[in-house]
């Protein structure tokens, strides 16, 4: 199955990654899970069973991997009631019992279904609004997701709206040119909306798949965020209605609890649609993607378990917990 398919298909279960993408996903969160587990080790020394003290060193654990309190109470819960059916549960299980109940957790949230996949069959260009504060990779974000689009035969329009920063454009530009798509840009300072607006223009006329539009990243300020965001989805629809099809904000997932005050303050300001978590191999803070998968009811779409073109990896919470717990 193309990349394309196995994101935009209709089916919602998750895609299967491949042999060596499974590999990339076990290598780049090898930094979070043996700091996850020597925690763990050390939490359950001299213990036999899961009691109070093991209980209480656990949430300590969970909460110190920024997989957040609110989703850490919750994980707690379920393992207390299944301590409460089986008297005997012993550490040695506790592995499996806690890759069994965030998978759970997760899989209970079902946040693929909040995305229908199939409007992508009737709609082109399918546009795509990539949202995000500065630092958090989300140009290099959309030059990897452009790459596995034109790979898998798509046609691709970049957008270069974040004009607030000469450096973004020129970011951009040079993604552009290393994936060979084209890119439309105006100069630093010019109306971000115009620039959307001549995006789509540009696609329309090439008869272009998929357009993704780069956006200024400024959380100073979320009224002037809001207002901005609102404009440019308001002019994109003057030439391709109901865009943006798609609003993803990117999140830095080394920056732990950072990325969850982020993605409030996003989601406050602009319907976001989707996630990309990134920068997992180069931290032990990996757990911050179950938290915000859980926590905000926002499909996390793609992660970037490594530095590679082709490390932006689609999101299969199935082979997350199993490669983290591996």
């Amino acid at each position: 199955m193309s990349f394309f398919k196995k994101i935009f298909s209709s089916d919602k279960k998750d895609p299967n990654l491949s042999e060596q993408e499974k590999k990339t996903l076990d290598k780049g969160l090898e930094k979070s899970k043996t700091t996850f587990f020597s925690k763990l080790s050390k939490a359950v020394a001299g213990k036999t069973k899961v009691d109070d003290d093991v209980l209480d060193n656990l949430e300590e654990i969970l909460v110190s991997s920024d997989v957040g309190v609110t989703t850490t109470l919750k994980i707690i819960e379920r393992i207390e009631k299944r301590v409460a059916v089986d008297k005997y549960l012993g550490t040695s299980e506790l592995n499996q019992i806690l890759r069994e109940e965030i998978a759970g957790l997760l899989s209970e949230n079902n946040t693929d279904a909040a995305v229908d996949y199939s409007i992508v069959k009737d709609v082109k260009p399918y546009v795509i609004m990539v949202v995000g504060v500065n630092g958090v990779g989300k140009t290099t974000t959309i030059g990897k997701l452009a790459s596995q689009f034109k790979k898998a035969g798509y046609s691709v329009v970049l957008g270069a709206a974040d004009t607030f920063r000469a450096a973004a454009i020129d970011q951009l530009q040079i993604w552009a040119d290393r994936v060979g798509v084209p890119i439309v840009r105006q100069q630093m300072g010019s109306d971000p909306a115009s620039v959307a607006f001549d995006t789509l223009q540009s696609a329309v006329s090439q008869n272009a798949d998929i357009v993704i539009i780069d956006t200024a990243g400024r959380l100073h300020n979320k009224v002037n965020l809001m207002n901005e965001l609102t404009k440019v989805k308001r002019v994109m629809q003057k030439v391709v209605p109901n865009a943006p099809h798609d609003v993803m904000l990117v999140l830095d997932g080394s920056t732990g609890q950072n990325a969850f005050e982020q993605a409030k303050q996003f989601t406050a300001a602009t319907e976001v649609t989707s996630l990309a978590v990134t920068k997992l191999d180069g931290t032990a803070k990996g757990g911050v993607v179950i938290g915000i998968s859980d926590q905000f009811k926002i499909p996390v779409r793609y992660i970037g378990v490594g530095e590679g073109i082709n490390d932006l990896q689609v999101f299969n919470k199935h082979e997350f917990v199993d490669s983290f717990f591996k």
